[in-house]
């Protein structure tokens, strides 16, 4: 895989970059970071300013085809990185040593578990300083600067301390096309004193950058696909179920070749939402245990073969470990291995490769589709309600729905928004995200500015509830700032409504704002920001008729206000199977 273009040595005049000492042709590491960035195909980086990573920014800023967004704090600028990469490919965030980088942390954990390759890079201290005993401001004050990067190890697949130019070429290649071939973040301290000393191995422009792109295990492909091939065959009434791991297999296209020519049901796990073509002919749902779409679940478990594609399961995937899924009847797919029924277990068989090359070895089966097409009952229509009737939840999302269009993206906050949102129908193109691995509460602000801010083609819909919107509400300031467009339907129900339903107290019971009157004093009058407060029915059909029309070049802000026991069934029901499985006592020792 080519991770870049060439660069033309022409393209970038010397009069665009910071006076740099000596010779005007030798490069530096911040002109080189810089390019490298661009090449792998980021063109936004999320920041926050620090002494420590200032001199670094101005080589950023200087690179004509970079644009640097602040943000207001590190933690949103981790999520934008996150959202901006799940549009792009890849993402990064600038922020100073330790107390930029610890506060960054959160952020980059959730991108670790999400298989999403994020640069996080710390304007770090003077290279003079390591190895001595000299204390220094933004530590714990202690002359060891290791603690951030301890913390780092634990959450990014590499890491890179650059305090020495002789070797900062292959330390910074080297992290980056790691982060790139793992698809997983890596973490960048560069002194706060090399950003601008020119250095012979930086030339002008960068040898441009090259991935080789993965090979399957020949033998071993085919091995495995004849085996999945012949368990698959004999099967009556075989499934598909595609998963999260997806993405990070690039195999999307595989996986339509593959449910085209079997003939299969194809499901979706919730955290593959978006992954999976909805408007397939032969989609029938989310496959979420006792919580999955009607009539999925039945012909998931019911089948006797099931081909799980790139699957996470955890408590939160699995309701509390409750799915009905025998080991035996499944074929499990991961990105470089495939494991059918008890064994055997094929490795460096990559996903895309397998599924293309499985796709000419089933016999068409259509067998569960038919049974699904026979039990079907289309949903009932929500009851129509009076003119000051308080809005239904249910009927907001009926609303949303309509909103939907392949020039449209659907951002879910953890909460009562994963289950309304999966029962979003999405057209084909409408994008999807959200993080069901890390489930950080807030992570939707930040994501909706770095998707956004990526996916300039689209407008985002992000449904947030009002407990998650209060941990990170400052970077509307950036969305503002951005000119961005997307609509956010504040859900204003009175406290964190998923921990209601796990195990409620008066902890969960916030503070009330008037969220409009907030998003207003942030617009302040400087650039388009326009918000509703929605009650009933008629005053929602009215707000989104603005926010779609002449309010569509604003960053629009519809606060719903909905009763706080107002939840989707399946909430109630995966919260008290979630809730059953963390009290679980302990074993007898």
């Amino acid at each position: 895989m080519e991770a870049g273009n060439k660069i033309g040595s022409s393209a970038h005049p010397t009069s665009l970059h910071p006076p740099v000492r000596g010779h005007a042709s030798t490069g530096t590491l911040g002109r080189h970071l810089a390019r490298r960035l661009v090449e792998i195909g980021v063109k936004d980086v999320f920041s926050v300013p620090g002494d420590f990573n200032l001199t670094l920014l101005d080589h950023l800023i200087a690179e004509p085809e970079l644009n640097l967004v602040g943000c207001c704090n590190e933690l949103n600028a981790g999520y934008a990185a996150d959202g901006y990469a799940r549009a792009k490919g890849v993402g990064a965030c600038v922020v100073t040593f330790t107390v930029g980088g610890l506060s960054v942390l959160n952020a980059i954990a959730g991108a670790y578990s999400e298989n999403l390759p994020v640069i996080c890079i710390v304007g770090g201290p003077n290279s003079n300083d390591y190895g001595t005993n000299r204390i220094l401001h933004h530590t714990i004050g202690l002359p060891d600067f290791s603690q951030e990067l301890r913390c780092f190890q634990t959450i990014t697949c590499a890491q890179a301390v650059v305090n020495n130019l002789d070797d900062a070429h292959e330390l910074l290649d080297t992290a980056i096309s790691t982060a790139l071939k793992e698809s997983k973040p890596v973490y960048i301290s560069i002194g706060c004193n090399l950003p601008g000393i020119p250095h012979p191995t930086f030339a002008r422009d960068p040898v441009p950058f090259f991935l080789a792109a993965k090979v399957s295990n020949e033998l071993g492909l085919e091995a495995a696909v004849e085996a999945t091939a012949n368990f698959l065959n004999k099967a009556v009434k075989p499934v598909l179920v595609g998963g999260p791991k997806l993405r990070v297999a690039n195999a999307k296209d595989a996986f339509v070749e593959l449910a085209d020519s079997c003939g299969y049901p194809i499901a979706v796990m919730p955290s593959g939402k978006g992954l999976v073509p909805e408007h397939h002919p032969h989609f029938i749902g989310t496959y979420w245990g006792a919580v999955s779409t009607s009539f999925c679940g039945e012909i998931v478990e019911s089948a006797d073969a099931y081909v799980f594609i790139g699957p996470i399961f955890n408590d939160y995937s699995s309701v509390g470990y409750s799915l009905l899924i025998k080991k035996e009847k499944a074929i499990i797919v991961q990105p470089n291995r495939v494991t059918i029924g008890n064994g055997p277990s094929f490795g460096w068989v990559f996903m895309a490769d397998f599924l293309s090359a499985l796709a000419k070895k089933l016999k068409k089966n259509t067998t569960a589709v038919e049974n699904y097409r026979r039990i079907f009952v289309p949903p009932g229509m929500p009851l129509k309600h009076g003119n000051d009737e308080p809005l239904r939840v249910n009927v907001l999302f009926k609303h949303i729905q309509d909103m939907l269009s392949k020039d449209s993206a659907v951002i879910a906050e953890t909460g009562d928004s994963w289950f309304n949102c999966q029962k979003l129908h999405l057209p084909e193109n409408c994008g999807y995200e959200f993080q069901m691995q890390y489930g950080s509460i807030g992570w939707s602000v930040g994501a909706t500015l770095g998707y956004a801010q990526a996916a300039k083609d689209k407008r985002v819909i992000a449904c947030i509830g009002d407990g998650s919107f209060q941990v990170t509400a400052q970077d509307i300031s950036t969305m503002i700032r951005c000119g961005q467009k997307s609509i956010i339907f504040l859900i204003n129900n009175g406290g964190y409504t998923i921990e209601v339903e796990i195990h409620d107290g008066p902890y969960n019971v916030i503070k009330n704002w008037n969220y409009t009157a907030f998003v207003d004093a942030i617009h302040n009058g400087e650039g388009r920001c326009w918000t509703a407060k929605v009650r009933t029915e008629d005053e929602l059909i009215d707000a989104i008729a603005a926010a779609t029309g002449e309010k569509k070049d604003s960053l629009c802000f519809i606060e719903v206000f909905a009763h706080k026991d107002d939840t989707s069934k399946e909430l109630l029901e995966w919260g008290s199977r979630v809730s059953s499985a963390n009290s679980r006592p302990p074993n007898p020792q």
